[in-house]
């Protein structure tokens, strides 16, 4: 298949699973440029089904097989428990050639391919939650028969989501570990932050804000700097000055041997669970 089909139009895309991420792709879709009627949703809920298509304007059903037969390409964003199931429903519907891109967390791609006919490509998807801000940051691995053409295809599904990388499978545990399970890291920062702030004496809702505004910006100005977080964070260090005494501190606790330990049990955590897989 091609990124464009015949005529100019783009491929049409079954969004299996209306939750928050099977939203969140839509709303992608749409933004990069594809029309409603080339984009349809499944979601065994009907009312939820009522709800995104006069949310977005697409077709909505409770039909999986019937959505795939008629895709181009098929992005999975059902739970992870039941991905199985819904492969086995939906694998002799595919056409040959179908790009099935995935949004499960933690299933590993073999799982797709012993379930899927012998060919089919796959791209596994790592997303995270600020993806519903348009600032997420998602890596994508392909399996043994996707080409860097359905790479590029998932990209441009993915591109107003944020940030898109190409990784191994094999650095998806990784990746997990750093920006899946990252923004939990940065909002229990903001949480420590703002409870400072009112033990220093700021309302709650004040220190709060203080916070927020204070990661979003420093998270800007290393994305638009370019410069190593080291040389930003000196540059706010004056001799014998206040950020040098703070930074003191968030050593001396080994908030950054934390931090590590963090990433390294999210990445354990996360190879358990794809061994519940296979993987």
């Amino acid at each position: 298949m091609t990124i464009e089909a015949a005529g100019g139009s783009r491929p049409r895309v079954a969004v299996l699973g209306g939750g928050v991420m099977g939203e969140t792709l839509i709303s992608a879709l749409l933004t990069a440029g594809w029309s409603v009627d080339d984009v349809e949703v499944t979601e065994r809920s009907a009312v939820r089904a009522n709800e995104l298509s006069a949310r977005h304007g697409v077709r909505a059903s409770r039909g999986n097989v019937k959505a795939a037969s008629h895709a181009d390409v098929v992005l999975v964003a059902v739970k992870p428990d039941v991905v199985g199931v819904v492969l086995d429903e939906i694998s002799a519907a595919l056409r040959e050639g179908t790009p099935v891109i995935s949004v499960a967390a933690g299933v590993p791609i073999s799982f797709y391919e012993q379930r899927l006919p012998a060919g089919t490509p796959v791209v596994r998807v790592m997303p995270n939650t600020p993806a519903l801000v348009g600032k997420g940051a998602s890596a994508i691995a392909p399996g043994s028969s996707a080409t860097d053409e359905h790479l590029a295809l998932t990209e441009q599904v993915l591109a107003a989501t944020g940030l898109v990388v190409r990784v191994a499978e094999k650095d998806l545990d990784a990746v997990t570990a750093i920006s899946g399970s990252g923004p939990a890291y940065a909002f229990y920062l903001i949480d420590a932050m703002a409870e400072a702030g009112v033990l220093l004496g700021l309302t709650r809702d004040l220190a709060t804000r203080l916070a927020v505004a204070t990661v979003e910006g420093s998270a800007a100005l290393a994305a638009s700097s370019g410069d190593h977080p080291v040389v930003l964070r000196e540059r706010v260090s004056s001799p014998g000055g206040t950020t040098v005494a703070a930074v003191r501190q968030l050593d001396a606790h080994g908030v950054r041997a934390g931090v590590v330990a963090a990433a390294e049990a999210a990445r354990d955590r996360s190879r358990e669970l794809g061994a519940r897989y296979g993987a």
